[in-house]
């Protein structure tokens, strides 16, 4: 994974992971990139300030570590604050699940209730929605699996 600070047009500056600058490239020229912010999919990379090492004959500073794995409580309380934030994210939303594109278009469309849904769609479904001007915006993948409403 890799990270870059991203700005939009109005300024705003924010980071990203993306699994290569590749995946970077091809994410932002298909519009799934966009401001956390303000919405805007014109995003473009910020400057970044280097991770360059101490000079060699200077000692590193001391970083505080920790040997091993963080500890069950450590990690089960990480998690729970993930999901809970997530939750919230995602409050008022609908589950559509691999029914994303076929949702999202037909709310775009007028042939369904407008409201705000959730799901999962290919990297082509997301292409074609950004390109016909659906409004679709990426999440990152839940930390706890949605409860499905049927």
């Amino acid at each position: 994974m890799i990270v870059f600070d991203l700005a939009c047009g109005q300024g705003h500056v924010f980071e990203a992971w993306f699994g290569s600058s590749a995946d970077y490239e091809s994410q932002s020229e298909s519009g799934l990139v966009s401001c956390p912010i303000c919405g805007a999919c014109k995003v473009s990379k910020a400057v970044m300030a280097p991770n360059v090492g101490a000079k060699g004959n200077r000692a590193p500073a001391a970083v505080p570590m920790r040997a091993g794995p963080p500890a069950p409580a450590e990690l089960k309380a990480a998690l729970a604050a993930l999901a809970k934030a997530q939750a919230t994210a995602l409050e008022g939303s609908e589950h559509v699940g691999e029914r994303f594109a076929a949702e999202a278009r037909a709310i775009h469309d007028g042939d369904a209730p407008e409201r705000a849904i959730h799901g999962q769609a290919t990297v082509k479904e997301a292409k074609a929605l950004v390109e016909d001007g659906v409004p679709v915006v990426p999440l990152p993948l839940p930390i706890v699996p949605p409860e499905v409403s049927h």
